[in-house]
């Protein structure tokens, strides 16, 4: 599923009720088919991965940014999901691999980097439901590629959720919702929402300049 919409129109917020940072104060999201809120919320967010468009990273080394200091993840499981994800070519290249000094926000890898290695943290976790924040930042094209092959690679076989910025990553999501000003005003598959021509319809042409 996708969620579109301009700056301030509640995107993340949907996120946020989701993963119960706090509490839905009329209607209902379900999991599993119970309503969020009936769920312990440190059950409730083990279950989901969320990968920032900021990517953070702490002092530590590359394991460690992966593991988040989950003793059940072993070694092999953090190098299995960074290869998984495109991430173990540029690890491997560091000068002590995945034992390699990480300052904290990762200041010295690049953006692109940032993002494979935030990837892999969320592959190693196995989470049920994966919500992404499109990445908006300025990437090198031979990057862009690993990145968008990892995704569609992390979203297989789970519940997927992405905050979209560019409307051409989201055209075979199953559905996308369209917010506008906190509510959802639309929703379909890509096709039915240009054929609507509405919401949608518009950012889709301000997106490629159509009139």
């Amino acid at each position: 599923m996708a969620i579109v919409g301009a700056t301030g129109s509640g995107k993340t917020t949907i996120v946020s009720l989701l993963c119960r940072f706090y509490d839905i104060q009329r209607g209902e999201i379900l999991v599993d088919g119970r309503d969020v809120r009936q769920w312990h919320a440190a059950e409730l967010r083990r279950r989901i991965s969320i990968v920032q468009q900021e990517v953070f990273l702490f002092s530590g080394n590359i394991s460690g940014n992966i593991r988040l200091g989950e003793d059940a993840i072993d070694d092999a499981q953090v190098e299995r999901a960074a290869r998984y994800v495109n991430a173990a070519p540029f690890i491997e290249r560091l000068p002590q691999g995945y034992a390699h000094a990480v300052a904290e926000g990762g200041s010295t890898l690049s953006a692109g980097q940032r993002q494979l290695l935030a990837f892999a943290r969320a592959l190693a976790f196995d989470p049920e439901i994966l919500v992404l924040d499109e990445a908006t930042s300025s990437i090198d094209t031979e990057t862009e590629v690993l990145i968008q092959d990892a995704i569609a690679k992390l979203m297989s076989e789970r519940t997927s959720i992405v905050i979209a910025h560019r409307l051409s990553t989201i055209r075979s999501a199953d559905q996308i919702l369209v917010m506008h000003r906190g509510e959802v005003r639309e929703r379909g598959r890509h096709e039915e929402l240009l054929l609507q021509d509405g919401i949608y319809a518009r950012l889709y042409r301000l997106n490629y300049g159509r009139s």
